[in-house]
């Protein structure tokens, strides 16, 4: 198939397209590079630099590259604090590109649509580990937009068959040999943590350590990023059979004190860190059920282990200590 992916030069946008690319698929890569590199970009992608908000530049994506078949939709603001100091950004731009791009979809006859959405659905679940059955109650302008394209999906689906599946993946890390995680400004703790392996810090800042959690340190379900692509091409293929939700996740957590022991034994860095102060929020232990997808697709991660992330990740940041500069 010939698969557009939007935000293709970003981390998981760039894994994803690889993994098409060693699949067979033709890839079309679109970014504005805003927060993507254009390094990241698949040799055998072709790139086209360009905006979502603009209308006629995704209109031209579809007349230049024809036959796309599907869509792969990863281009977004991402962060959370983001969204709440600027929630236009957000309600606005990720919902009217979001929207831009599923009334080309439409118009080009494309059936097929994947989106990148998040666990940030479940800022209040009322059990752990979340499922797909579970209230969606967004916990940020970030959440919100993103269910907002759920909504608007269940609608392009019912008026025109625009099929469609939302993946709601938690926290996505780790490398391939070619692509890593490069952030400005990095907000994730495993890239932030191997920065103070690599000299660039002089410690990580943990935020509270007062949770009720066996460690007092939050918990978290950690993904894969190969194992994230894996789970979008197996969501492409299964759109002949409908639309679906599903929820990505390894199904059991880590604490943030066990992702800085597994990288203090694997960079051999003593990987100092001070306790700082919690974020407003953050809640106690995010884990999700991914029981639908494997049950319903075969999804089966291949790296679900700590140990296999972050020596991934260790492996990507240690050949490029400035991130993508080095590429």
């Amino acid at each position: 198939m010939k698969i557009l992916v939007t935000g293709g030069a970003g981390y998981i946008g760039s894994v994803t397209t690889e993994e098409l690319i060693r699949a067979g698929h033709e890839v079309v890569v679109f970014d504005n590079l805003s927060q993507g590199h254009r390094a990241a970009v698949h040799p055998d992608a072709m790139f086209v630099e360009g905006d979502l908000r603009d209308a006629d530049a995704v209109e031209r994506v579809f007349t230049t590259h024809r036959s796309i078949e599907g869509i792969m939709h990863f281009a977004s603001h991402t962060l959370v604090g983001e969204s709440i100091q600027h929630p236009e950004l957000y309600l606005r731009d990720n919902v009217i590109t979001g929207v831009n791009l599923m009334a080309a979809a439409v118009r080009h006859d494309v059936g097929r649509f994947i989106l990148s959405s998040t666990a940030n659905l479940f800022d209040r679940p009322e059990r752990i580990p979340i499922d797909e059955d579970q209230p969606i109650v967004p916990g940020s302008p970030y959440g919100e937009s993103k269910h907002m394209l759920e909504r608007a999906l269940r609608w392009y689906d019912h008026i025109y068959g625009l099929r469609f599946a939302a993946l709601r993946y938690f926290n996505a890390a780790g490398a391939t040999e070619r692509t890593g995680e490069d952030h400005e400004p990095e907000t994730h703790i495993i890239p932030l943590v191997l920065s103070v392996a690599l000299g660039k810090r002089d410690h990580f800042t943990l935020f509270g350590d007062d949770y009720p959690t066996p460690d007092g340190s939050c918990i978290r379900d950690y993904i894969h990023v190969v194992d994230l692509a894996q789970a979008h091409i197996l969501a492409l293929k299964a759109l002949d059979q409908g639309s679906r939700s599903y929820n990505l996740g390894n199904g059991h957590g880590f604490s943030n004190k066990q992702v800085i022991d597994v990288a203090r034994t694997i960079t051999g860095h003593p990987i100092p860190y001070v306790v700082g102060p919690r974020r407003p929020g953050d809640p106690a232990v995010l884990v999700a059920s991914a029981e639908r997808i494997r049950r319903e697709l075969g999804w089966q991660p291949r790296y679900p282990d700590l140990e296999s992330i972050i020596s991934s990740a260790w492996e990507w940041h240690r050949r490029h200590p400035n991130g993508y500069r080095d590429v």
